[in-house]
């Protein structure tokens, strides 16, 4: 079970690390404004808050690869449970797909790690 919590933070990890490239680099280009079907105008106008968004997912990504390089559970969950918080609130405020995307894939992850400890 250590090694398949290991892999779903893993992708936890990566998703958020593609969430970083998406909203800090590709937002105004095509992959980003197909996101929320924003048109050149909007993507504009949006893109800094997408930046600060992409870099907190940033972070998101280096907590949840640092928890696994230093081989910590306590760090593992708090950064698990930053993203479940995040995704939760992003549904609730934003939109109803980061339930399913972002929330979903950490709730799994967290499920796992508890379960390996």
């Amino acid at each position: 079970m250590q090694t398949v919590a290991q892999i779903l933070i893993g992708l936890v990890a990566a998703l958020h690390a593609y969430f970083l490239v998406l909203e800090m680099f590709l937002w105004q280009r095509p992959p980003g404004r197909a996101l929320h079907g924003f048109d050149a105008d909007t993507a504009r106008l949006t893109a800094p808050l997408a930046a600060n968004q992409g870099l907190y997912n940033g972070f998101l990504a280096a907590g949840l690869v640092w928890g696994l390089v230093i081989d910590s559970l306590a760090t593992q969950v708090f950064f698990l449970v930053c993203v479940i918080v995040a995704g939760v609130f992003g549904a609730a405020t934003a939109n109803r797909r980061i339930l399913v995307v972002q929330a979903v894939p950490g709730a799994l992850a967290l499920a796992a790690a508890l379960l390996a400890a």
